[in-house]
């Protein structure tokens, strides 16, 4: 008897254990041909697109056809000649839900690279709150009229329902209050609301809400592209708030000429950076900015910024994500005044992974770069990537610790933006 009850045990054991075992196996093959499906699939417009992932899988597009759509051999997509986007509802075997596949149709276009050194300066959609604190009253007590009430990443866009232009405006209005509650309309993630704040007097007798605001962001980078209509690329990724971490909410900016003056070389735990000069004055002015997105920020150029950095650059065909390869490439980057390219090897692709900022990992190879800056330095975020006569994309991030090494963005990535 004991010895019929230990082996209906063991056999329990074994049905359990292979029971687990089956269902792991399952959830890393679902795993898997999950991961082996990309997120979105680029095509250019009037041109056909091969896809080979070789998964049992298949999917109807959302367009009027209600074909079936196999993968488990290629298949070839062909796109109109209209940029639209597209979404494929994949199912593994016919039957599990597995991913939802953004098809983009993005422009068949030419791009003139540029890789010449812009001054930037952009306001904010009304004015972000950086952080709140406590201040002394005349009396040494704490007043924190902010706390509990404002967040960091905060926008205050209007104040006893006037329109909120800067941070002057707020403080000139908090201290001449006299101490009277002021309703702030608040945009928080996407939602607004409505805060009551009372200002204090501080140890000066100045009324003040306790809170640090931030309404402008100026700095140096470097033009990715211009195309046929004067619109402009740069950067390659976002401009976010130095304290924050997030990206700013634009409200207006503007493109500054501007010359390099001085390079930082980067060394190890220590990123260089190029200094420059900006003068914002109305004839320094050569484009206005119109979108920041974490792929990079876009306007039009005026007419003299064309002529300049277009004047004995040629428009290139871009490169969409399975043509581009591991090997040697070049970037286009200006030091000492001249727009020039320097050879790099592209050492990695994961154009799958989440942050598309870091999609492509490069390496200074040119010998006469890493002698004027070390590598890749702050200031040229935005240089044109260009392998095989391609527009492959644009540098946007040195790695700290190895400033020969770097991450770029996939040019269709900005496009798409």
């Amino acid at each position: 008897m004991k010895t019929e009850k230990i082996r209906q045990r063991y056999l329990l054991f074994l049905y359990v254990f292979l029971g687990f075992a089956i269902g792991l196996f399952c959830w890393a093959t679902y795993a898997y041909y999950q991961s082996s499906v990309p997120s979105t699939i680029s095509i250019k417009a009037g041109t056909s697109e091969e896809i080979n992932l070789r998964i049992p899988a298949s999917g109807i597009l959302n367009t009027d056809s209600e074909t079936v759509l196999a993968l488990n051999q290629p298949l070839t997509i062909v796109a109109g000649e209209t940029t639209n986007s597209y979404q494929m509802r994949l199912k593994l075997f016919g039957l599990l839900p597995l991913k939802d596949v953004d098809i983009q149709v993005i422009e068949n276009t030419t791009l003139t690279p540029v890789g010449r050194p812009i001054g930037i300066y952009v306001k904010t959609q009304g004015v972000l709150v950086v952080d709140t604190g406590s201040f002394d009253g005349i009396s040494g007590d704490k007043h924190a009229p902010s706390e509990y009430k404002l967040q960091s990443g905060d926008y205050l866009t209007a104040m006893d329902g006037v329109a909120i232009n800067d941070k002057k405006q707020i403080r000139d209005y908090v201290e001449n209050g006299n101490g009277a509650e002021i309703i702030f309309q608040v945009s928080r993630k996407e939602e607004l609301i409505q805060v009551k704040i009372k200002p204090e007097t501080d140890e000066n007798n100045v009324y003040k809400m306790g809170a640090w605001l931030r309404d402008s962001a100026q700095g140096i980078g470097t033009m990715t592209y211009i195309d046929c209509q004067n619109r402009f690329g740069a950067l390659g990724h976002g401009i976010n708030d130095m304290d924050t971490g997030e990206l700013l909410k634009l409200g207006s900016g503007l493109l500054y000429h501007t010359e390099i003056v001085a390079v930082k070389r980067g060394e190890r735990g220590n990123p260089g950076e190029l200094t420059g000069v900006i003068e914002y004055k109305p004839d320094q002015v050569s484009g206005v900015i119109v979108d920041n997105t974490i792929q990079g920020i876009y306007g039009v150029a005026n007419a003299e910024l064309l002529a300049e950095y277009t004047a004995g650059s040629a428009p290139l065909p871009i490169a969409l994500k399975p043509e581009v390869t591991t090997g040697a490439a070049q970037i286009l980057c200006t030091i000492n005044g001249e727009a020039k390219y320097y050879d790099i090897e592209i050492t990695k692709l994961t154009p799958g992974k989440d942050a598309v900022n870091r999609q492509i990992s490069l390496e200074v190879t040119d010998a006469e770069l890493l002698s004027l800056t070390g590598g890749i330095v702050q200031g040229m975020s935005g240089a044109p990537i260009i392998q095989n006569g391609k527009f492959v994309g644009a540098v946007t991030h040195v790695l700290v610790q190895d400033s020969t090494k770097g991450y770029g963005i996939f040019i269709e990535d900005m496009l798409a933006h």
